[in-house]
Parts: C-alpha cells; sequence; structure tokens
C-alpha cells in the first residue's frame, strides 16, 4: 500500500456568525490522501468543502482533530502543499512570469533560480511565449494554467483543487482537465498526489481514483467509491457511465430533505430546522425541468445523467433543482431517478394559476421558514413586517453569504407561489394582494 501523504482524523471546525452564536461547519472528517492517488470531493454549495481544503493547506486552523503532512502534525501553511483556487487569484498588475514567481519570492529564492523554475513551470503547463504578458491580456484558460503553474513551481507533494475548472467554459475546462491527467500521467508534475474539489461528477469520475461524498450540516464524509478504470478514460464509454449513475445514486440516496436528501419525508421522521439551506433553483428552471421529465421520452421518470444532458443543465444546476421539486413533493428523487410524483403531474398540466396555488401550499407545507414568515404576517394587524427579525434568525445559523442566498431563493420561491411579496429597496415583507393562500 502506498505511503499516506496527508491525514485528517476528527477534524472539525466551527464559525462564529455576526451575531456570535456558533455554526458547526466541519465535524468529525476522517480522511487519508496516499502517494500516486487522486481524490475527488464531491458535495452540495456550502457543505464545507472550500473550508476543509483550507485546513488540509494550513491556511486555516482546525478547532477539533489533527492534520498530519508526512506524519508530523500540521501547524500552518506547509511547503509540500500548494492550492489553485476557482477564481485564479492572480496580482493584475504583475506579468505571467512575476505571478509564478511569487512564492519562490517569499520563500527567499535567488533570483535567477527562482526565474529558472518559473520558465519551466509555464512551459510545463502550456504558456511559454506568454511570460510576460499581464492577465488582462489572457483568456481565462489561459490564466487558470498561470493559477496552476505557480502552484507547481515549488513542486509540492500535494496539489489541491478547489473547482479550478468551474470558472471556465465548458471546452476550456475539458481541455485543461485533460492537460492536467496527461502531465500526471507522463510524470511530467513533481505532485505525488491530488485532491480535486468539484461539482461535476463527471470529471469526478474521469479524474480520480475515489470519489468522496461530502455531506452537509455539518460538513463530513458519508461516503466513497473506489474507481479502478486505467486512464484515459472514455466519457461515453459504458464503465464510465455506469460510474457516473452510481456516483449519482450515492448523492441522492435516501433523499429527503436539502443536507439530508430530498425524497419522500418519513413517517414520524422529526421536524425539519425553521432555518436550513434552500436549494438554489429558480421556478423557471424548477418548471422547464417538471415539464421535460413528464414529456416522452422519459414519460415521468428519468436518470439524471440522460436528464442533464437532455436538459443541457451541468450537475451544478441539475441537482438543486432536483432537490427543489423533491423537497415540494412534485418530484421524488433517490438513487439517482426522477419521478415526477401525481402532485406534480397535476401542476405541469394545469394552467398558470393552479400552478401558484399548488406551489405556494406546497411551500407552507414543507418549507419551515417561509410558513414561519407567512405566519408573522398574519399576526400584524398591516399585514407587513420588516425583514430584520428574519435576518437576525438566518444569521444565527448561517454565514453572511448562505443567508442572503437562502433569502433570496426563499422570496423567488414565495413570490411564484403568492405566499408574501419583499421589497428589496426598504427590506419590508407582506401579504400580497389578495391574499391567495387564504
Amino acid at each position: 500500500m502506498s505511503a499516506t501523504i496527508l491525514e485528517l482524523t476528527g477534524v472539525g471546525k466551527t464559525f462564529r456568525s455576526a451575531d456570535g452564536h456558533l455554526r458547526p461547519v466541519l465535524q468529525d472528517v476522517d480522511f487519508h490522501l496516499r502517494d500516486g492517488e487522486i481524490v475527488a470531493l464531491l458535495g452540495q454549495s456550502g457543505s464545507g468543502k472550500s473550508t476543509l481544503l483550507r485546513i488540509m493547506a494550513g491556511l486555516v486552523k482546525a478547532d477539533h482533530g489533527q492534520v498530519r503532512y508526512r506524519g508530523q502534525p500540521l501547524f500552518g501553511p506547509a511547503r509540500g502543499i500548494s492550492m489553485v483556487f476557482q477564481s485564479f487569484a492572480l496580482f493584475p498588475w504583475l506579468t505571467v512570469q512575476q505571478n509564478v514567481e511569487l512564492g519562490l519570492e517569499a520563500r527567499g529564492m535567488p533570483k535567477a533560480e527562482r526565474e529558472k523554475r518559473a520558465e519551466a513551470a509555464i512551459a510545463l503547463i502550456g504558456l511559454a511565449g506568454f511570460e510576460g504578458a499581464l492577465p488582462r491580456e489572457l483568456s481565462g484558460g489561459m490564466r487558470q494554467r498561470v493559477g496552476i503553474a505557480r502552484a507547481l513551481v515549488t513542486e509540492p507533494d500535494v496539489l489541491l483543487m478547489d473547482e479550478a475548472f468551474s470558472a471556465l467554459d465548458v471546452l476550456t475546462g475539458e481541455r485543461l482537465r485533460e492537460d492536467i491527467l496527461e502531465l500526471w500521467q507522463d510524470g511530467g508534475m513533481p505532485t505525488k498526489a491530488m485532491l480535486v474539489v468539484s461539482h461535476n461528477i463527471e470529471e469526478a469520475v474521469l479524474m480520480a481514483d475515489r470519489v468522496l461524498i461530502f455531506a452537509s450540516d455539518p460538513g463530513r464524509i458519508r461516503c466513497q467509491l473506489s474507481v479502478q478504470l486505467p486512464r484515459p478514460r472514455n466519457p461515453e464509454s459504458a464503465d464510465v457511465r455506469a460510474l457516473i449513475d452510481e456516483v449519482y445514486a450515492l448523492m441522492t440516496a435516501g433523499a429527503s430533505r436539502p443536507g439530508r436528501g430530498h425524497g419522500a419525508v418519513e413517517t414520524g421522521a422529526a421536524a425539519p430546522p425553521l432555518v436550513e439551506r434552500l436549494p438554489s433553483a429558480d421556478v423557471a428552471r424548477m418548471d422547464a425541468l417538471l415539464e421535460l421529465l413528464a414529456e416522452p421520452p422519459f414519460n415521468g421518470r428519468a436518470d439524471l445523467p440522460p436528464l442533464s444532458e437532455e436538459s443541457g443543465l451541468s450537475d451544478a444546476e441539475l441537482l438543486p433543482v432536483a432537490h427543489a421539486l423533491a423537497l415540494l413533493g412534485l418530484a421524488q428523487l433517490d438513487s439517482g431517478d426522477l419521478q415526477i410524483t401525481p402532485l406534480g403531474r397535476r401542476y405541469v398540466e394545469g394552467p398558470n394559476e393552479l400552478r401558484r396555488g399548488l406551489f405556494g401550499q406546497q411551500l407552507m407545507t414543507h418549507v419551515p421558514l417561509i410558513g414561519h414568515i407567512r405566519h408573522s404576517l398574519e399576526q400584524e394587524a398591516t399585514g407587513q413586517l420588516m425583514d430584520t427579525p428574519v435576518r437576525r434568525l438566518l444569521s444565527e445559523h448561517l454565514n453572511d453569504e448562505e443567508a442572503d442566498a437562502v433569502m433570496k431563493t426563499a422570496v423567488s420561491w414565495a413570490r411564484h407561489g403568492e405566499v408574501f411579496e419583499y421589497d428589496y429597496n426598504t427590506g419590508k415583507l407582506s401579504v400580497p394582494d389578495g391574499d391567495a393562500l387564504t
């Protein structure tokens, strides 16, 4: 068995919200990364994957548990670990050469040596001749290559990639991923192991030796899948498609609610929390996917991979929409399949007025936050209240970005279902004119 390079035992992380409440982000994460392997990490947005990577890189300190690199406790950034970010993170006033040299300069390497190393890394990643260019003169794919070269120039044992291809268009991302894998296979990279965080299930299966499924609230590794296929892997081969189906099934297994899945709610199950992340899905996309699911060739039931292909939605777009439909009882999601429910069929076949009514009723039944807001409005003589207490409630459990996302989704859904209205300029919530639900 290959040597373990990076090992996490019982790692946990808690953040304090603006109002002082503690919010667990990671809990009891056990993980090891071995010499010679690529591991992919899949999970919902906001599940703590990026925080976990920053802990591995030594950029963030774990509150609980231990991180070991080459058998030694990790305290702060390790020289043998580099990270590639989704946002490129280049200094716009520095040239390609200067951006790549930064890490070496910070280590005090002599100018001649770091220039030589940077030129080699730039050539390795396919950017020879662009050493003097500024980031604004490069395409998105080229800028991300600079970010990768900057990570590789330090000759790290471990390369951490935080959705490194997601900001690129599909073809550019595929080409860059293929180039990275080719360098890996040919031994052209100094890196001994890679951990890749991704939303793209196909990408994970094509790259990784192991695929880890990350759960949410708090973040933890729920299950893993070993990938034994030799590289390069053909995305159209039966073996790869079967593995993609299996990952979809793992990610939707036992689905009931966000963070815990999204299928039918079990009888006697505990009531969902008042504050929880909502799938980031807009109503128009939910309607379109449900209509597509109801029609031939799916006729009410579909595996998610062909549904993704037919709808043109990426995994990062499709899964939240499927989860939202299941959360509202318009479809059932389990083991990689999405099936329309009788209520969903009635919704699809009904006129717009019926759709809005059904949608609003399901929101009141299955989304506690929206039901709470509506109930609070009904207690006000004016049918109006400010959003301050709602946002305060969200901030007790979510960070600012997550709280804003939940509020935005709740407002969008509630408007469609005519549950309540919201004025973004004044922050005022109100019962809709006509009071559709009463």
